[in-house]
């Protein structure tokens, strides 16, 4: 059974190891690569909860090791939205992770905050971050051109979004053309 936990300090060495990965570390904007740049991370994480911004969980299975991050950062308050993200550790890929934390972190986050929807986007060439975003609940709207940047290249977005007041259920992965 998966959960979801704070990142502490003993998960430093995991984090680390998770980027050190290049294909994580290549789409991430703050990459840590000591154990100090780890702990500040985790830090981060943190703060940005208990500043009610961004609410990052680890992802873990019965021996509690980080298995992935999931996040939900807050896009406006006016507006009640909020940007889904996740990744999972390369020795986690293809276990379900992911799958299971972005509806659990989706419910917290509905449940203890004023949040009403819940956006997500993979690039087209990702299908499986596109099973994981159907699989969790998040409809898709449409693509979005060029929207993402990593390094010097654009990628065209499948977006996706969850409503407070959609049931929590999986959807047909024919969408993403698997």
């Amino acid at each position: 059974m998966y959960r979801l936990r704070p990142w502490g300090p003993r998960d430093a060495e995991r984090l680390l190891s998770a980027f050190a990965e290049p294909e994580l570390a290549w789409q991430s904007p703050e990459v840590p690569a000591t154990t100090d740049e780890a702990l500040e991370w985790i830090d981060r994480q943190r703060a940005a909860a208990e500043a009610g911004s961004s609410f990052g969980f680890a992802v873990t299975a019965g021996e509690d090791v980080a298995l992935g991050h999931v996040q939900v950062s807050v896009t406006s308050r006016v507006h009640g939205l909020g940007w889904v993200s996740y990744w999972t550790h390369a020795d986690a890929r293809g276990r379900g992770a992911a799958t299971a934390a972005v509806p659990l972190a989706a419910e917290r986050v509905f449940a203890e905050t004023d949040l009403f929807r819940l956006e997500l986007g993979h690039r087209l060439n990702n299908p499986a971050s596109c099973l994981v975003a159907l699989r969790s609940g998040f409809r898709p709207e449409g693509i979005e051109r060029r929207k993402l940047r990593y390094g010097d290249e654009r990628f065209d977005t499948g977006t996706h979004a969850r409503l407070r007041t959609d049931p929590a259920t999986r959807l047909s992965v024919a969408v993403c053309g698997v």
